[in-house]
């Protein structure tokens, strides 16, 4: 009798000291394993979806001042996403707004009240209607430039804000809200208003890569781990960016690269490290094995100072950066490390369906499962 009365007593302790509820935003303690879906309703059937914690189909754009779909197959794709639920309940799926070349209109809509009003109502209406989990936005970017001639002015930044207050305002806990943030500096530095988003967001996906993008005239690591005397921009740097002006940790998601950048017209000094070059062209890791193949004369290396891999062709002056195994298992390690909210990618069908990246930081991320 003794020892089930002091277990009674135990257990009201415990409940007396777990903390009070609150409306603040917390993400989940595990680490999330976050796929970026621009595919149809049945590419991503072939993938291991049950190790992810997040599937973000992407895109959907702006209709006037509403959140809509392209066309009705983009809705049969996300009603096919939603039916992976009934295999693996703690699924989420969510919508994202935007995307490269994807936010022409988000500066002007956003900029008024109504405008973000009628947006947030619009993206309660299409999440109950779909049965999917919260929204995304992919606004590339607040107050710097993005795709050439789309706008952008000072004043997007404290919209962004205030965006971001109407839709926690609007779907209340029920739903998640997540954004894409540049993962340079300058965007770092001038999009966001941090201390006034974080608290009513879920998370914040890094978008540490296009860090050498199809603008750069000079090679280097599009996706790095660390910086490097040479180059200062990298997931670390990001991270630690964010760390300095009061981001929880557990509210990061960094980013990772299911593609290569290839660039062309690249000396052979430093193994094309470094050096003049134009950008060519993407290619996705599932066809690595041809596009950076040793028949086209390609060979691999591995960056100790960046933790990331690139390869150069001496025959046809080509410099490739990308993600492989490693590099993926390293990021997932560093998120476990720093105690970061997850680990997300583009995109899921630049995968092998099996054996492949995603494969490579579950094996990280949940080594039991």
């Amino acid at each position: 009798m003794r020892n089930i009365l002091y277990l009674f007593a135990l257990l009201l302790s415990m409940a007396a000291c777990s903390p009070a509820s609150t409306t603040a935003i917390v993400s989940e303690p595990d680490v999330a394993i976050i796929a970026y879906y621009a595919g149809d309703s049945t590419s991503f059937r072939q993938y291991p979806t049950t190790k992810l914690t997040h599937i973000i189909y992407s895109f959907l754009h702006l209709k006037g001042s509403a959140l809509a779909f392209d066309k009705p197959q983009d809705r049969a794709t996300v009603k096919a996403l939603v039916a992976l639920k009934a295999k693996n309940p703690g699924l989420k799926i969510m919508l994202s707004l935007g995307g490269w070349g994807g936010c022409e209109t988000c500066s002007s809509v956003f900029s008024t009240e109504k405008g973000r009003t009628d947006f947030a109502l619009s993206v309660k209406e299409i999440l109950s209607a779909t049965r999917t989990d919260g929204i995304d936005l992919d606004w590339e970017y607040p107050a710097i430039v993005g795709m050439p001639g789309h706008r952008f002015t000072p004043e997007d930044r404290h919209n962004f804000t205030l965006l971001i207050q109407a839709l926690r305002k609007t779907l209340g806990q029920q739903y998640e809200i997540s954004f894409a943030a540049g993962g340079f500096t300058e965007a770092l530095q001038k999009s966001i208003e941090w201390a006034q988003v974080m608290p009513l967001v879920n998370r914040v996906n890094l978008m540490s890569y296009d860090l050498v993008n199809g603008y750069s005239t000079t090679t280097g690591h599009h996706t790095p781990l660390y910086s490097t005397p040479t180059q200062v921009e990298s997931v670390d740097r990001g991270v630690r960016f964010l760390d300095s002006v009061g981001v929880a940790p557990g509210k990061i998601a960094i980013g990772a690269a299911f593609y290569a950048r290839i660039f062309s017209e690249v000396p052979a000094a430093n193994h094309g490290l470094n050096q003049a070059c134009k950008f060519k062209t993407t290619a996705n890791y599932k066809q690595f094995g041809d596009s950076l193949s040793a028949r086209h004369g390609f060979v691999t290396y591995w960056d100790s100072l960046a933790q990331a891999p690139f390869a150069y062709s001496k025959s046809r002056k080509e410099f490739a950066s990308f993600d492989d195994k490693r590099s993926v298992q390293l990021k997932t390690q560093y998120v476990l490390n720093k105690k970061l909210g997850g680990i997300m990618f583009w995109e899921l069908t630049g995968d092998q369906p099996q054996n492949g990246l995603l494969d490579a930081i579950s094996q990280v991320a949940h080594p039991t499962k």
